[in-house]
């Protein structure tokens, strides 16, 4: 097997191979900005972990069911001569794999993953449909009403939190910073408002 250069690029690539779907890659851009965040705050390898971010769910659009994903993506990977640490990571984001999270990173990408899709779908209400609308107490409120972006998983989001050892409202806070920085790629900087429809926002389910 040819050795694999992992870099952005590769997981870019890896990651328009096998997800077609807009709102899945806008997801994995929105988990790859808060990880490339929490890298630099929690001292980790800033490429290692927004690459681990970025294709955490790769797999997820072909092969969505909890026997699956992630373990077709990490099978891939491991074919593919991608290193142990991001696989590792990859299956621990999903609780039902049964493999621990012990890295920094494999809690980061646990924490980041459903609160990125929630902070998402938090913007897709508001009038501009921009994150820049968007602040923690807000999504701390959505949060509670269990009609809003119903497939989200509130009790991941608080445990991730937990998981890092940052209360909740700061963790939310440093997210949206986060996914700011990327707004335009996620059309989440008030250009989506144009063509808003009068509906809420249907997110991927995913687990």
């Amino acid at each position: 097997m040819a050795e694999t250069t992992i870099n952005r690029e590769a997981a870019w690539s890896l990651l328009t191979e096998f997800t077609q779907s807009e709102s899945l890659r806008k997801h994995a851009l929105a988990v790859e900005a808060c990880m490339r965040a929490y890298s630099r705050k929690l001292g980790g390898d800033e490429e290692t972990w927004a690459i681990t971010g970025l294709v955490h769910d790769f797999d997820y659009e072909r092969w969505p069911s909890e026997q699956e994903h992630p373990f077709m993506g990490s099978r891939i990977l491991e074919e593919r001569g991608w290193p142990n640490d991001i696989r590792r990571a990859i299956l621990s984001h999903a609780p039902y794999t049964g493999v621990t999270r012990e890295s920094f990173m494999e809690k980061a990408l646990f924490a980041c993953d459903e609160l990125a899709g929630f902070i998402t779908a938090t913007a897709l209400v508001k009038p501009g449909k921009s994150l820049a609308e968007v602040e923690a107490p807000s999504v701390r409120k959505k949060m509670k009403d269990k009609a809003f972006a119903r497939s989200v998983n509130r009790a991941d989001i608080i445990q991730g939190a937990e998981e890092l050892g940052i209360e909740l409202e700061e963790h939310i806070a440093f997210c949206i910073a986060a996914m700011r920085t990327i707004a335009p790629q996620l059309g989440l900087d008030g250009s989506a408002a144009v063509h808003a429809g009068d509906s809420e926002p249907q997110q991927d389910s995913k687990p």
